[in-house]
């Protein structure tokens, strides 16, 4: 059926349109959701990714809870002020109820079983901060063998969202982040807010989601707490899909364009804490000013267009 893949998730507004995008793609078997805290709550990220799965018929896809805080600090703040208090801009009561029940299982343990039956690599795609994902290498450490590659939606190369320093993802569980990004041996993509910012939606693309059908119309309704944050933002109509762009690359591997760069995380308690950080000089191992961290690849670029006109196409239906 195409990409193998797991959504490790907060959703979230922008993290709905990435569990649309796999979910109603043809190309790909969605073999399971877990959610973390993050924009919002665990029981509200928990609830709001099930609901999600439900409007888009996908009561095939088990969907797991997992960490309800972050590895080692509490974090200071969600990010109910950009993503709405239901963390889907006030609108999640226009999604169906639930009706396949929460797994018993735990976020790790789903993760785990998955990983051991499939008969290929699988692709994670992590879109909220990482504490399943380090909790799930702390516990199982040959888990990283099944996995195919982790596309993550975090950091920053050149600025922050949270601090002037941090990303959301990242800041609101760096020691995790660290663990994930800098000290496990598997494939990464990183796919930082320097690509995701310029990857922006107007106001034309969302009233073609709208347009599209039922699900696209219940979607864009979703987006509105969130559009008046990133018009503010921008000083214009646009509106930012991060983790869509994330799972587009899950999706189709090369839509986005890579460079190799070694990254660590700030994990000290100062104002840095929770920046990534992106070595974009030309150094080797031997030289006097090189870098710690671990050379993984980071999201540089795509064709903006062709990357809205996937997303598009895979929302509206017209892919399939």
């Amino acid at each position: 059926m195409g990409t193998k893949l797991i959504i490790d998730t907060d959703p979230g507004v922008d993290d709905a349109l990435a569990i649309a995008l796999a979910a109603l793609s043809p190309d790909v078997d969605l073999l399971g959701v877990t959610s973390v805290f993050g924009n919002v709550p665990l029981d509200r990220t928990t609830a709001n990714a099930r609901r999600l799965l439900e409007l888009f018929g996908r009561t095939d896809v088990p969907v797991a809870a997992g960490a309800s805080r972050p590895l080692v600090y509490s974090k200071p703040r969600d990010a109910k002020e950009v993503h709405g208090g239901d963390g889907l801009s006030g609108h999640s009561y226009t999604l169906p109820e639930a009706t396949r029940p929460l797994e018993e299982r735990d976020a790790v343990r789903l993760m785990l079983d998955i990983l051991e039956a499939s008969d290929e690599p699988v692709t994670i795609a992590p879109i909220g901060p990482l504490t399943n994902i380090a909790a799930l290498f702390a516990a199982h450490p040959g888990a990283a063998a099944k996995i195919g590659r982790l596309v993550i939606m975090g950091g920053g190369v050149t600025f922050g969202n949270s601090t002037t320093a941090a990303e959301f993802n990242i800041w609101s569980d760096p020691e995790s982040a660290r663990r994930v990004l800098v000290e496990e041996d598997v494939p990464i993509v990183l796919v930082p807010l320097d690509l995701t910012h310029r990857c922006a939606v107007d106001g034309e693309w969302l009233a073609k989601l709208a347009a599209s059908g039922p699900v696209g119309a219940t979607l864009e309704g979703l987006t509105s707490t969130y559009r008046q944050h990133y018009t503010r933002v921008f000083g214009e109509d646009r509106m930012v899909m991060h983790d869509a762009v994330a799972v587009a690359e899950a999706i189709s591997p090369g839509i986005l364009h890579t460079e190799t760069y070694r990254v660590d995380v700030d994990c000290g308690l100062g104002p840095a804490r929770g920046q990534t950080l992106v070595d974009r000089r030309k150094l080797g191992e031997e030289d006097p000013q090189f870098t710690p961290g671990r050379p993984i690849e980071v999201a540089m670029d795509t064709d903006l267009d062709g990357l809205r006109g996937f997303v598009l196409d895979r929302l509206t239906g017209a892919a399939r």
